[in-house]
């Protein structure tokens, strides 16, 4: 079943932009999953097409107005569509892996791209959009926020990526970041490669890369931690 996105924006030519591209974009030739995009300027009922307004009780910027959105958001949801309603916006749910999961496991998404100072607030809960942030920092607007968003969802869809088992041991699957890597040339600028891995002993192998996803986990990203419960291997391996 393809997974379908349709994204909501004020500049659709730059969609797919780097979804058209790897692994994104071989999946979405191949029909794993689908991309739609829709100017929210076509729902504006004015000869200007206007989108936005200033903000009720003064402010800075503009606001993009209720009525438009929504006659967007209407445009592409019939009454049976169960996708979820998303709204890039610095102040939503932190996107991670199990978000990422969440979505890929379901039909698809609608993502709605903000500009301007923000969305009036009445279409966000009318519609019922759920905020979704990349992080603590500002962009232009909603649209890179996406793309990164669909590319997280993308990968994890079956049959996209090459081996299921690379998508195991990448970052924040197992709750760690992941370990180091290495390849030939087995010296390189008086380097090696950790004697461990040129073992055979997969045993061995797997007890040091986990070791060494928890000690850098445990010094980069300590919060990742905070109760989890996992192998009893030391950091210090």
């Amino acid at each position: 079943m393809t997974w379908n996105a349709t994204v909501l924006t004020l500049y659709p030519e730059m969609f797919p932009g780097p979804l058209g591209v790897s692994l994104a974009g071989r999946a979405l030739d191949s029909g794993i999953w689908s991309l739609r995009t829709m100017n929210i300027r076509d729902h504006a009922g004015d000869r200007h097409h206007t989108v936005d307004d200033t903000p009720a009780g003064g402010g800075p910027g503009m606001v993009m107005k209720p009525d438009v959105l929504a006659s967007a958001i209407d445009a592409v949801c019939d009454g049976g569509d169960t996708r979820p309603r998303l709204l890039m916006s610095p102040r939503g749910q932190r996107l991670d892996q199990n978000l990422a999961r969440s979505l890929a496991a379901g039909p698809g998404a609608i993502v709605v791209c903000g500009r301007f100072e923000g969305v009036d607030e009445r279409v966000i809960k009318a519609r019922q959009l759920q905020e979704v942030s990349l992080g603590d920092f500002i962009l232009s607007g909603g649209e890179p926020a996406a793309q990164a968003l669909l590319d997280a969802v993308v990968r994890l869809l079956p049959g996209v990526m090459g081996s299921a088992q690379s998508a195991v041991a990448e970052s924040f699957e197992a709750g760690l970041l992941e370990y180091p890597h290495y390849t030939r040339p087995r010296v390189w600028e008086g380097h090696e490669i950790p004697e461990v891995l040129l073992s055979g002993d997969h045993g061995a192998i797997a007890d040091w890369r986990y070791a060494q996803s928890l000690a850098l986990t445990e010094q980069r990203r300590p919060d990742l931690l905070s109760g989890r419960n996992g192998r009893e291997v030391s950091a210090k391996t």
